[in-house]
């Protein structure tokens, strides 16, 4: 059995294949390595080009987008390694990416996942939006992480070199144990794309598996190569898929009265889409919360699935309300949190 699969999960980016393939091929060249691209019914040459290309890469053609849950899964289910690399394609490696991150997990069986550190293609000096230095969540539900607090993303200065437990890694990169990977039953496919792995990551920490940020692998993460900032598309799977990840793993004492913040401050975004005349991605905000409150029944079983995990604590919870901080008392970087507001 392959000992590392990386596999990268495509959709009509024979472009972006053709750019950063080469390059993670010639610094992925481990005898126990094999790597996959995972094909979600693209239109383009994408799959052509890799088997006419690429003979030590295997494809595995899914014949339509199932999103990027979706197409994990049924990619994973034909694939027998000790560990999974989920890889975006529009992310570059760099030499010696993958070795910090196996000698880890092999070194730590507790971990379930871990993340590399993930710089900006276009800017290589700051940090990358989507896992930066390792993700974390607050009380109320938003992501952060270290190097990027919404849309603050710091210059990487070696601030944050030390390897650390985070509560998030990345969908960008993320390393995870196959076995826990299908013990978890993989990404929730309905959430399509976004968030996902950060439901994946509460889920694995509700089970007693760890997830850790590993700075020592570096990559470079063009992102937004499927949904960019400016799609409407995107602000609307953010937003509902926020609501699913609380109402899967939120505590029930807990569920609620934090739904109840949410209703409210969603309503504010979504009032300061309109002031500033984004009207599409007003509407956004308020169709995800149309959707969510008219799949309760769906979540409920869920929520009913994940009964046998734990409802304690789990690591990297920001105890405080990132919102305030970040728009009210001005913090834009990491390391202006306190580690004692943290779980």
């Amino acid at each position: 059995m392959t000992k590392v699969a990386v596999v990268i999960l495509n959709w009509n980016g024979e472009n972006l294949l053709k750019k950063f393939l080469p390059v993670l091929v010639k610094y992925s060249d481990r005898e126990d390595t094999e790597i996959i691209v995972a094909d979600n019914g693209s239109e383009d040459g994408s799959v052509a080009f890799v088997t006419e290309n690429y003979s030590r890469v295997r494809v595995i053609a899914l014949g339509e987008n199932y999103g990027f849950a979706g197409g994990y899964n049924r990619a994973l289910q034909q694939v027998e390694a000790g560990y999974y690399v989920l890889l975006n394609s529009d992310v570059e490696v760099t030499r010696g990416w993958l070795d910090p991150l196996v000698d880890f997990m092999d070194s730590h069986p507790e971990a379930g996942a871990c993340m590399p550190k993930i710089k900006s293609y276009r800017e290589k000096e700051k940090f990358e939006y989507a896992g930066a230095a390792g993700g974390f969540i607050d009380r109320f539900g938003y992501p952060f992480c270290r190097g990027r607090i919404f849309n603050a993303i710091e210059e990487d200065r070696g601030q944050y070199d030390t390897p650390m437990r985070v509560f998030w890694a990345s969908g960008a990169c993320m390393m995870v144990r196959a076995d826990v990977y299908h013990e978890q039953r993989g990404l929730d496919p309905d959430f399509f794309a976004h968030m996902e792995e950060i439901d994946l990551c509460w889920r694995m920490q509700r089970s007693g598996h760890m997830v850790y940020a590993l700075p020592a692998s570096v990559l470079y993460h063009v992102g937004g190569a499927s949904l960019n900032e400016a799609n409407p598309r995107k602000t609307y799977l953010n937003f509902r898929n926020d609501l699913f990840l609380l109402f899967k793993n939120l505590p029930k004492d807990k569920l609620w009265k934090v739904l109840l913040v949410r209703l409210i401050l969603d309503g504010v975004a979504a009032l300061k889409f309109l002031a500033e005349l984004q009207f599409r991605h007003h509407l956004a905000v308020w169709k995800a919360h149309v959707f969510f409150w008219r799949h309760l029944r769906m979540l409920r079983e869920k929520r009913k699935q994940l009964s046998g995990l734990s409802d304690g604590p789990v690591y990297g919870v920001y105890k405080k309300n990132i919102v305030y901080r970040y728009y009210i008392k001005g913090i834009r970087a990491f390391s202006g949190l306190q580690e004692k507001d943290f779980i």
